[in-house]
């Protein structure tokens, strides 16, 4: 049995959007803007901000501009990514917002090592606790799942313990699950939250994963949840 992964990042995100490779995106936002007007403006200022400033230490804030057409954005990395790979998903994660949501006033977009989100309100430092998305693999749930997510949830119990305590509000692991093989485990908040809404953020995200752990062969298998 090759080794499972479990992968936590507390955020705050609005209305997902299927898409590919991306774990996932959304978009909306209570304006519409110009791809030449002060907002689209205000937000490529942003853009070279956030990409000047996030690749060193893996995280940015900011805004650009000012009034109604001011806009706000953050960028993060996975804290096991390199600065040149931080560079080059911020890049890819700008483009793809601009191409699926062309016209929207909020957006964001995750890859699998870095997002990217902008809105033309301040969003820094709120967890938004209504949204939940579930990535799940391609392949079926191993047996003894119900074991498996037992000892899932003390391995990100425990990440969450060593995260939300530290600057980067990162940690990894791993834990021997007996017969299944070993569980990875990865937590990471978004470094605006406070320390205590970061626990509080992974330990509703934990109370979900360990909801998915079911038996039975005809059952996906979770790797992924966001909030």
């Amino acid at each position: 049995m090759k080794g499972l992964l479990l992968l936590l990042l507390s955020l705050s995100l609005q209305s997902s959007f299927a898409v590919h490779p991306p774990l996932f995106g959304s978009c909306s936002g209570s304006i519409t803007r110009s791809h030449d007007g002060p907002f689209a403006d205000n937000l490529s200022n942003l853009m070279s901000l956030l990409l000047r400033e996030a690749p060193s230490i893996g995280f940015a804030i900011g805004s650009a501009g000012g009034g109604e057409t001011r806009a706000y954005g953050l960028a993060m990395c996975r804290g096991d990514v390199a600065s040149s790979s931080c560079t080059a998903c911020i890049h890819e994660a700008n483009d793809r917002v601009l191409r699926h949501c062309p016209r929207d006033g909020k957006a964001a977009v995750w890859l699998d090592r870095c997002l990217v989100r902008y809105a033309d309100r301040k969003f820094f430092g709120e967890i938004d606790r209504g949204r939940r998305i579930y990535v799940a693999s391609d392949g079926n749930a191993p047996e003894g799942s119900s074991a498996i997510g037992v000892a899932a949830g003390e391995l990100m119990e425990r990440l969450s313990e060593k995260a939300y305590l530290t600057p980067l509000m990162f940690a990894t692991g791993e834990m021997d699950a007996g017969g299944a093989g070993s569980l990875f485990g990865l937590v990471q908040c978004s470094r605006d939250l406070s320390g205590g809404d970061c626990k509080r953020c992974l330990g509703s995200a934990i109370a979900d994963l360990r909801s998915f752990f079911r038996g039975g062969e005809e059952e996906e298998w979770l790797v992924e949840v966001v909030l």
